[in-house]
């Protein structure tokens, strides 16, 4: 009977390893237990987390001591104890050798073995850990541990393993319940086995008594049997009785453990000395092997610790970024714009590499889909930064980092999804000059209530301010916020601007953008903005412009840009700018030109392209400043023959996609011309004294090749020239920039031509 209740009481304490849903997952967090105490990634993690430790209790040292806390305190403190040999050479990680498939030792020299103390995890650091016995405290001069690159890939797919371990266990507690259930079904086989036994002890007997019938055969009238082994079967039934009670002790004091130690929950933060701190809470079946693997070794639970911290892989993160992103490969990624400027562009990047920080001529410094961004202390060596673009990217700043960028950041870029997406540090860099804000601002109340603006009162050097979003309304705290204004710049996409009395209070804005604003009518608010020079309502919804005359007080506008609007007339109004220099009227409804257009006599620039008009009014002859003339996609028939005549500064002419029949003479008199399309057209030759022109060489000239098949053969020769190489760096920057006739080398000029031939 002992001997079947030794074997029930065995298979009850063994059963759970066999069962599926336990067993195979126990097997697998040894084996993987193996695995983080085999990586040299966790002597270094350890290492630098007891370094850490070490500075932030000197720092407490220098503090004025605080009175112990009392007796009373709600918090206990938990005693744990410490092992000398926590390595692979413990049954329990033997275990999980055997379980599991053998684990190559690592090939990185400069790491300790598994088999070390406490001080030598710490790597001469000061450690402590929670013990009963005395703290021990080595100090020798921290060591740096560099892993290869197999290391770091380990180390990676162990955080990987040890991840996907987490979310499975913690999904279901079969191993706590079947470990529950089986120290309850334990203590019940004992209570049994106990409360039919001790019954029967008095009715055990080992001697037996004869009383024989034959007295005088035998001499004896009672005599006592006694077995040799009597004594020793008696002895062994006390001691199995008395194992069997302390078997019994032993589950009732587990189950008081279980009901006082809340077994499926399991948290790092409750330690008073630990090192990672940063490590989450832990749940259910993870929580519960956490909590056996800290009984049987505590050092063991903190080797497994440094996987489960965020901190710990963000650091190896860090380590791989800077062996794959070093400084070299970062300078070859460096360029320089048409500007002098050096610019650097990063891209899903998991964070940003260390060695980033120590490119001191960098300029501008481009950011986009960088998942954990952060600037330290280190920026302070980029003494050259003065630009910053951040395109979906959340950028976070430590206090020190903020001061540097406080006093060098002036150019800031910002594309975002939502408006909580802005950084708050934005709001302090006192030194911006330009902000450039892209994405889904709030729809009710436009910036300043999608935005609070009332906290850029910082910034009191922004100059620029570029927007492009949907609002509604451009509140009067804009001008309070950011009264040193001169450019404001809006691209609403398709959203209409409702409110605008708040421009009436940027008195010192100079150019002024509202595109895509599904703007009517000119607002009234512009009469108040006297400075400004340059006015751009492009892309709107304009049908009449009346409200010209209210812009009359504008002295000093010069570039007034109205294209694609829905404009069908020009009134005579348009006379009282009299400071223009540029009017773009591109890709109206205009069918007719008013005198008054031509009594603006110092246009430079005057844009017509995509209208309906059948005539050039011969009064363009009193534009004599007139340096570019754009009259492409109208119906026109014939150009007036004063023109050429008078224009003489004319440099860029383009009347391509109209229905002209021949050109009028007298074109050999503009000198400066250097840009003449004439495609699409109705011409059936071209004029000889196009060879008069200079500036058409090279390119200038563009015009359907069998068209320029009509010239002379010298001629022919000598528009198609290229530049002198002496003379081509001069005459490009000569050759003034134009919105519809853009500057490309001879080379790009023949091959487009060529191409569109051949179409």
């Amino acid at each position: 009977m002992a001997l079947l209740q030794s074997l029930v009481l065995v298979a009850s304490g063994s059963f759970w390893l066999h069962f599926p849903h336990t067993s195979a997952r126990i097997e697998h967090f040894l084996a993987i237990l193996a695995k983080c105490c085999e990586s040299p990634w966790t002597s270094q993690a350890l290492s630098h987390a007891a370094q850490q430790e070490n500075l932030q209790d000197k720092e407490v040292e220098r503090r004025p001591s605080q009175p112990p806390p009392s007796s009373s305190s709600p918090s206990v403190t938990r005693t744990r104890r410490s092992s000398i040999d926590s390595g692979t050479d413990s049954p329990l990680l033997k275990r999980s050798d055997s379980a599991s498939s053998a684990i190559p030792p690592s090939p990185c020299p400069s790491t300790h073995s598994c088999n070390s103390t406490m001080s030598s995890v710490s790597h001469g650091s000061r450690v402590q850990f929670p013990s009963t016995q005395p703290t021990v405290i080595v100090d020798s001069p921290r060591q740096t541990i560099t892993l290869d690159k197999s290391d770091g890939e380990q180390a990676r797919a162990l955080f990987e393993k040890v991840r996907k371990f987490r979310s499975h266990s913690e999904n279901s507690a079969v191993i706590y319940k079947v470990y529950l259930a089986q120290t309850i079904f334990k203590l019940l086989m004992v209570t049994l086995i106990v409360g039919y036994t001790i019954p029967l002890l008095s009715s055990l007997s080992f001697t037996h008594t004869c009383h024989p019938e034959e007295q005088a055969l035998l001499g004896y009238s009672t005599f006592e049997c006694i077995h040799v082994l009597s004594s020793l079967l008696r002895k062994l039934l006390v001691a199995y009785l008395t194992l069997l009670g302390l078997y019994g002790l032993l589950n009732v004091y587990t189950l008081s453990w279980i009901s006082h130690s809340f077994l499926r929950q399991y948290s790092f933060h409750s330690l008073e000395t630990y090192s990672l701190r940063d490590v989450p809470d832990l749940r259910n079946d993870l929580a519960f092997l956490l909590h056996m693997l800290d009984q049987y070794d505590p050092l063991l639970a903190q080797r497994l610790s440094v996987f489960l911290s965020p901190v710990s892989e963000n650091r190896l993160l860090e380590e791989s970024l800077e062996r794959r992103w070093g400084e070299e490969k970062l300078q070859t990624m460096t360029n320089v714009d048409t500007d002098g400027c050096s610019r650097l562009q990063l891209v899903a990047l998991p964070c940003l590499p260390p060695t980033l920080f120590t490119l001191s001529q960098l300029q501008v410094l481009k950011l986009e889909l960088i998942t954990d961004a952060r600037f330290t202390a280190q920026v302070a060596n980029m003494t050259s930064l003065r630009e910053l673009h951040l395109y979906h990217c959340r950028a976070a700043v430590d206090p020190s980092a903020l001061t540097v960028l406080q006093e060098r950041l002036e150019v800031l870029h910002l594309t975002f999804t939502q408006a909580s997406e802005i950084p708050s540090w934005v709001l302090s860099l006192r030194n911006l000059h330009e902000l450039h804000l892209s994405g889904r601002l709030c729809s009710e109340g436009g910036v300043s209530r999608g935005w609070a603006l009332g906290s850029l009162r910082q910034l009191r050097h922004l100059r620029v301010l570029v927007v492009r979003g949907m609002l509604q309304r451009i509140s009067g705290e804009l001008c309070e916020v950011a009264g040193s204004l001169v450019r404001l710049e809006i691209y609403n996409e398709g959203t209409r601007l409702l409110v605008l009395t708040g421009l009436k209070r940027m008195v010192d804005l100079t150019e002024l953008l509202l595109q895509d604003c599904q703007l009517e009518r000119l607002p009234s608010a512009l009469m108040a903005l006297t400075n400004l020079r340059t006015l751009d309502l492009q892309h709107n919804n304009l049908r009449t412009l009346e409200e010209l005359l209210g812009l009359a007080y504008l002295r000093r506008l010069s570039c007034l840009r109205l294209a694609y609007n829905r404009v069908l007339a020009v009134p005579a109004s348009v006379g009282v700018l009299r400071g223009l220099q540029l009017l773009d009227l591109s890709n109206n409804q205009i069918r007719n030109l008013p005198p008054a257009v031509f009594t603006l006599r110092r246009l430079q620039r005057l844009l017509l392209a995509g209208n309906m008009l059948q005539e050039l009014p011969t009064e363009v002859k009193a534009l004599q400043l007139l340096t570019e003339l754009d009259l492409s996609g109208n119906q026109l028939e014939n150009l007036p023959s004063d023109l050429f005549s008078n224009c003489l500064e004319l440099c860029i002419l383009n009347v391509a996609h109209n229905s002209l029949s021949s050109l009028p003479r007298g074109i050999s008199a503009l000198s400066h011309l250097c840009r003449l399309d004439l495609r699409s057209n109705s011409l059936e030759e071209l004029p000889a004294e196009l060879g008069c022109c200079p500036g058409l060489h090279g390119g200038g000239l563009l015009v359907e090749e069998w068209l320029f098949l009509s010239l002379p053969p010298n001629v022919r020769d000598f528009l198609s020239r290229s530049c002198p190489p002496s003379s081509t760096h001069s005459e490009s920057h000569s050759r003034p920039d134009s919105d519809s006739f853009p500057y490309f080398s001879p080379t790009q000029w023949s091959f487009s031509s060529a191409l569109e031939s051949q179409i």
